[in-house]
């Protein structure tokens, strides 16, 4: 359960945005929507689907914000919020070491409110995270009761494109975190990982029996298609496949047909 001392309005006219605490004390910006009035389906309505975010991204961002009302319009309350070092959110960003501490905040939140059913969808370096975050919680109160990663890496340090070049570049330069904290509005630590996290290859395995949906467009710039295939065969058999045809990377390029088909797949695994 969430402590509700932990919890303190960011603005009081609306309540259901609040500061949530992580465990290792990072305060967290979330975000709370209620399903869309239009849906009686209490099967459905009792979900909640919490959503984690690319790296630079944050719960106000419009690709971000678009997600969240699809999601509501296929009849889930849905939790978006900012991981640490985005947003009004706290900290440094790890690039998705410890950002599984606020995923699991977000959760934790989300059962709070009373929903007994939920489910996380991750873009990015927030598919690497609800990755990791159903692997470690699986049988604990944090786990999840379905997971989808989009446009996930399948392993870390990767840099054959050009992007994920850049993003080194951003992340383990001292020039680079200047132009994260002023061009991108990202606070990123400057430490390296010590230890190593448990890769994203290596937790698909130990997600099961969870529901697991690997989603990645064949126009990514970021992470080829051997992403999502290394992935997907991790699970053996058991994870869900989808490319999508024209598709780029993450929540911007994905369009109101893909999230609605996710919403779907989210509410009635």
């Amino acid at each position: 359960m969430v402590d509700v001392s932990s919890l303190t309005s960011v603005h009081p006219a609306d309540p259901r945005r609040v500061m949530l605490r992580t465990d290792d004390g990072v305060r967290i910006e979330a975000v709370y929507e209620p399903p869309a009035a239009s849906v009686t389906d209490t099967a459905v309505t009792g979900t909640a689907v919490v959503v984690a975010h690319g790296f630079t991204g944050s719960a106000d961002r419009p690709a971000v914000r678009r997600a969240a009302r699809a999601f509501a319009e296929r009849g889930a309350a849905v939790v978006t919020f900012s991981f640490r070092g985005h947003g009004g959110s706290g900290g440094r960003s790890t690039v998705g070491d410890r950002e599984v501490l606020d995923l699991s905040a977000a959760v934790r939140w989300a059962r709070e409110l009373g929903h007994a059913r939920v489910v996380t969808v991750g873009f990015s370096m927030g598919g690497s995270v609800v990755l990791r975050h159903a692997a470690l919680e699986r049988g604990t109160e944090g786990r999840v009761d379905a997971v989808a990663a989009v446009s996930a890496p399948a392993r870390w340090y990767y840099r054959g494109t050009a992007p994920m070049r850049r993003l080194h570049w951003v992340v383990t330069r001292p020039t680079g975190r200047l132009v994260g904290r002023y061009g991108f509005r990202t606070r990123i630590d400057r430490r390296a990982w010590d230890p190593v996290p448990l890769s994203p290859v290596e937790a698909v395995p130990l997600i099961a029996p969870v529901p697991l949906l690997i989603v990645h467009g064949d126009r990514d710039a970021y992470f080829p298609l051997d992403h999502p295939r290394t992935l997907a065969a991790a699970g053996g058999g058991a994870a869900e496949l989808w490319l999508e045809r024209g598709m780029g990377h993450a929540e911007n390029a994905a369009d109101e047909e893909l999230l609605a088909r996710l919403g779907g797949w989210l509410t009635r695994r």
